[in-house]
């Protein structure tokens, strides 16, 4: 009798996440893409975009080939997550496109230490400062850290650096 009700309700566990599939609430949140669906299919680029971008990456580095297909640049152009005010997230919102998934998994990337997080044409500085509260600095009101960001400008570089 005991394994009759264990069989019975593991088939119905098993079936119930069937049935729920990509709506069940233990997945992830992902943010809906903006472009054309890849042709390979969103469960092949999911079980094979850390591959892609590596080859990719190769090609780039080794071979100067910068039209590639699994570049950062291009997966941002069609995965772009907004804020409830319609503001691009940089990675350091949990609602940036790729920590939906690394965060579920609990995969640590470090692509965003140094290539960008959003698409061309955004301002990372002003995005990620959106997402940080206004704060009083030593007791004044020294307004939010966004103003001091706009007001600092982009860091120096370095004499004959590009």
């Amino acid at each position: 009798m005991r394994w009759l009700v264990l069989i019975v309700g593991l088939s119905l566990a098993w079936a119930g996440a069937l049935a729920a599939g990509d709506r069940s609430p233990l997945w992830p949140d992902i943010p809906a893409a903006t472009g054309a669906p890849h042709p390979e299919g969103n469960a092949y680029w999911r079980a094979n975009h850390m591959d892609l971008m590596r080859h990719d990456r190769n090609l780039t580095v080794h071979e100067g080939d910068r039209k590639i297909a699994a570049s950062l640049k291009q997966c941002f152009d069609c995965h772009t997550a907004r804020d409830d005010r319609g503001q691009v997230v940089t990675y350091a919102d949990k609602g940036h496109f790729c920590r939906s998934c690394h965060d579920y998994a609990a995969v640590r990337v470090d692509c965003f230490s140094c290539h960008r997080s959003t698409p061309e044409g955004v301002d990372e500085t002003a995005a990620q400062a959106n997402a940080l509260p206004p704060v009083r600095l030593g007791g004044g009101e020294a307004g939010s850290i966004l103003a001091w960001l706009k007001r600092a400008g982009p860091a120096p570089r370095p004499e004959g650096g590009q």
